[in-house]
């Protein structure tokens, strides 16, 4: 299996459907590239126009759903790449991954809820995307969404 169709087969896994644009919330662009290193904004999990998992994790958001919401913002970014580079073969390896937890002051779970978009990433990309990779809690996120993630990804020629 390619991994443009392992993408494929994730979001029909997940139930999302990310075929629409890929909106940016601001004046910023949602990825810049400097030679061969790509840099993705911050990922919500949007789907289309709305934020789809929002609260606070640890009080609104149970582990599971924070977990969701991780995997809908590594979509994003893979289907940016995807867009961007043509096909997702060209993503030589993913350098680095943030992950910010919109969290109760007592939630200390910030890696599991990072590990799903760990997981994800790889089982998409294959062992190029093993990375390095920080967890946060944080009070707040746009549009009250529970997991922000970004990403830093080398790509071929």
């Amino acid at each position: 299996m390619t991994r443009d169709q392992a993408l494929t087969d994730a979001a029909q896994q997940l139930g999302y459907d990310f075929d629409g644009e890929i909106k940016a919330g601001g004046n910023y662009v949602p990825m810049t590239r400097e030679g061969n290193t790509v840099y993705l904004s911050g990922q919500v999990p949007r789907v289309g126009s709305t934020v789809v998992v929002t609260g606070r994790v640890g009080i609104e958001v149970d582990l599971a759903r924070a977990q969701l919401a991780a995997r809908i913002c590594v979509m994003r970014a893979l289907v940016l790449l995807q867009r961007s580079l043509g096909s997702l073969d060209a993503v030589k390896q993913v350098l680095r991954m943030n992950v910010f937890v919109q969290c109760a002051d007592t939630f200390t779970q910030h890696s599991e809820v990072a590990d799903a978009a760990s997981d994800l990433i790889v089982q998409i990309l294959g062992p190029t995307a093993a990375h390095a990779r920080t967890s946060v809690g944080v009070l707040s996120l746009p549009k009250g969404a529970s997991v922000e993630l970004d990403l830093t990804v080398a790509v071929t020629g």
